[in-house]
């Protein structure tokens, strides 16, 4: 089953801006913006092959330091319109040429939905159009008239508060939608009511508490005191990694991201950077999740001469799923030749792109060996690497 997610973040916000400057959804959590925490969600999900962002046509620049780093997963963003069920749709048709059977919709400013969620309402999909996923109500409803007294007492058996993602079969949801446009309905309220109206069937589930969405700057101050405290001690991991590619024929050669014009390339099953391959594993290790040889065996080939980036954006998406950040890394390059001086910064920001961090956390060094052993010999390239993560304490 191929499976996306569309995450609608092309609204305002204005309660939650924090003083206007800033939409909710761009918006530091303690560090980490509330799309991209949004974003790392989905991406660390087995469930939802390709993420599909909507949002604001004055976004971009802001959505592409949030989404840094994700990897191709994360499908160019399109531009919402002027109702979130419009930006919906916008999302859906993105999506047409991928042609996913199931599709996932979520809002951006509800960061903190897990994988237990997200796993629910797929596996419901097997009974039901469309699923939703709730929170049975607690607390007894009142229906106020507008002098402010109470009319009644609404009982509050069955009732449910929904939440997101709300998952659909594509096809039907897109077709729904497509209705609802051409009839000049853009008054539904979330996903599911448009199902609803269009004769769909559609299920609930469990929801989360913590799934709750970020509507006011209170809410934006509540969220980031909680990850203030839940993130205070966090839990320090430090990993290494080690690779050695020998030369072969050619004329360049790849070393962290960047190809690299010289008198060989580097023999491997992959494109053979060493740096990334160090790297990969150096994050691999860091959370105790095997090495890049278990996750991508040479003997497999679907990795035949594939880039190294790969390799790497699934170490990160590895530690994303586990709930964790990249502090820094730090990198060795042991050669005669070629010269790293001159592509050292490049290197740096490739890499940095890649894992969603600051530059200033990405070291590159290289050193000869003295002309001693293989690399002294001019027969191949080594790559230490080392590389902090934290995780949730």
């Amino acid at each position: 089953m191929r499976i996306a997610a569309v995450i609608v973040g092309a609204g305002r916000g204005a309660r939650a801006s924090r003083g206007g400057r800033l939409p909710k959804q761009y918006v530091s959590l303690n560090g980490v913006t509330v799309f991209r925490r949004t974003l790392d969600v989905f991406v660390a999900s087995r469930c939802a092959g390709l993420v599909q962002a909507v949002i604001h046509a004055d976004d971009g620049e802001a959505f592409s330091a949030a989404a840094a780093g994700l990897g191709s997963a994360v499908l160019s963003p399109v531009t919402g319109g002027a109702t979130r069920q419009a930006s919906v749709l916008a999302g859906l048709r993105a999506l047409v040429p991928h042609r996913p059977d199931l599709v996932l919709v979520h809002d951006a400013a509800r960061p903190f939905v897990d994988a237990d969620v997200i796993d629910r309402v797929v596996l419901a999909l097997s009974g039901y159009d469309g699923v939703v996923p709730g929170l049975a109500l607690a607390d007894t409803l009142k229906s106020v008239g507008p002098d402010g007294v109470v009319a009644r007492t609404i009982p509050r058996d069955g009732l449910w508060r929904a939440q997101t993602p709300q998952g659909f079969r594509f096809g039907a949801l897109l077709a729904a939608h497509t209705a609802a446009e051409c009839r000049g309905r853009d008054d539904f309220t979330d996903d599911a009511a448009l199902a609803e109206d269009a004769g769909l069937t559609v299920g609930v589930v469990e929801g989360s508490a913590r799934n709750r969405k970020l509507t006011t700057a209170e809410d934006l101050d509540v969220a980031e005191d909680e990850l203030s405290r839940a993130e205070r001690w966090p839990d320090v991991r430090t990993g290494t990694g080690f690779d050695v590619h020998r030369f072969a024929a050619g004329d360049h050669v790849w070393l962290g991201g960047v190809r690299i014009a010289h008198t060989h390339r580097l023999d491997g099953h992959s494109d053979a950077d060493v740096v990334l391959h160090a790297l990969t594993d150096a994050l691999l290790g860091a959370i105790g999740d095997g090495d890049i040889g278990q996750h991508f065996p040479p003997s497999d080939p679907q990795w035949k001469g594939a880039a190294s980036r790969i390799f790497l954006e699934d170490a990160v998406r590895r530690v994303g799923a586990r709930g964790g950040r990249i502090s820094n890394v730090d990198m060795t390059v042991l050669c005669e030749a070629p010269r790293i001086g001159p592509h050292r910064d490049a290197m740096r920001e490739t890499i940095a792109g890649l894992l969603g961090i600051a530059i200033d956390r990405v070291g590159v060094k290289a050193t000869t060996t003295e002309q001693l052993g293989f690399t002294g010999r001019r027969e191949g390239i080594a790559a230490m690497a080392t590389a902090t993560v934290l995780l949730p304490g």
